[in-house]
């Protein structure tokens, strides 16, 4: 093993807290006595690209320092390969690390945790979801929170209460949306949704529970179907995704299942909170795509 490693960082993550995490996660790794290299890049594009460089160079680990956003770019440098991942995460959601039993927002746990993990070999093969050529780890969403997170980005006005009011628009111009969906190569289902999440992870947006029972290691998504509802019953379901009892709704429905096909007209996709694309998509899970430092059990 190298004793080098890659600090992968998104210094705007977390209102500015990307860049003051840095710091502490360096600091953490030279203390257990490695190396540490920093990679910023100018945008996205630019930083995987360095990242993969990294990866293909034979870094020792990628750590992902930032978001949920910073968390999945890693993901596409490293799935796939034998370089473990690290997560300090300073973001908003942090979905991904909380799925994982990793601190939030304690760069210097987090770093001391990776630095530990990976001297002592503490790596856990993890699955991933995959849609085309993008990973992604937790959540991805479908029809009304994706919709949401459309209205949220083309805010420029709200502030951090933007995607509160998104919520409330989308609500008043709410409509379910017809989908066809395709289960583990059956046949074609044509059924209205009010959304559709595909669960690699259990939680989305900051710790909403919409694949509760979702386990990211025993290769299959939770895809959690709230279906055909009025609007007064979306405002009785929703909020009880914070704590993951919605899945007792009867307009609610679980699958487990290796892959699905979804189109819908009008529907960007989003996963791990990043926009993916509008469907159709074909999302497959992929058993052990990705090694994670981890506690030990």
């Amino acid at each position: 093993m190298t004793s080098e490693i890659t600090l992968f960082v998104n210094p705007t993550a977390g209102r500015g807290r990307g860049a003051h995490a840095a710091q502490p996660a360096a600091s953490a790794f030279r203390y257990a006595g490695f190396s540490v290299r920093t990679v910023l890049g100018e945008d996205a594009a630019d930083a995987l690209r360095r990242a993969r460089e990294a990866v293909a160079a034979g870094t020792g680990a990628l750590i992902a320092v930032g978001g949920d956003g910073m968390a999945s770019l890693a993901l596409q440098a490293v799935a796939g390969t034998e370089t473990p991942l690290g997560v300090v995460a300073v973001g908003t959601g942090n979905d991904f690390a909380r799925a994982l039993g990793l601190p939030v927002r304690d760069p210097g746990a987090a770093g001391r945790l990776a630095a530990r993990a990976l001297k002592e070999g503490h790596v856990r093969d993890i699955d991933l979801g995959r849609a085309g050529e993008r990973w992604f780890g937790s959540v991805l969403a479908s029809g009304f929170d994706s919709r949401v997170n459309d209205r949220g980005n083309r805010m420029r006005w709200g502030g951090r209460f933007k995607y509160d009011l998104a919520i409330l628009a989308e609500l008043a111009a709410f409509e379910p949306v017809p989908y066809r969906v395709r289960i583990d190569g059956g046949p074609v289902r044509e059924i209205e949704a009010t959304l559709i999440a595909v669960g690699n992870g259990s939680t989305y947006g900051g710790g909403m529970r919409i694949c509760p029972d979702a386990v990211m290691d025993d290769g299959l998504f939770d895809v959690t179907v709230v279906g055909d509802c009025s609007r007064a019953t979306l405002l009785r379901v929703f909020p009880r995704v914070y704590k993951g009892t919605h899945l007792g709704h009867p307009a609610v429905t679980v699958h487990r299942v290796a892959s699905i096909e979804l189109a819908a007209a009008g529907v960007t996709a989003y996963a791990d909170g990043e926009p993916l694309g509008p469907l159709p998509l074909t999302v497959t899970a992929v058993p052990g795509a990705v090694r994670v430092l981890c506690p030990a059990k």
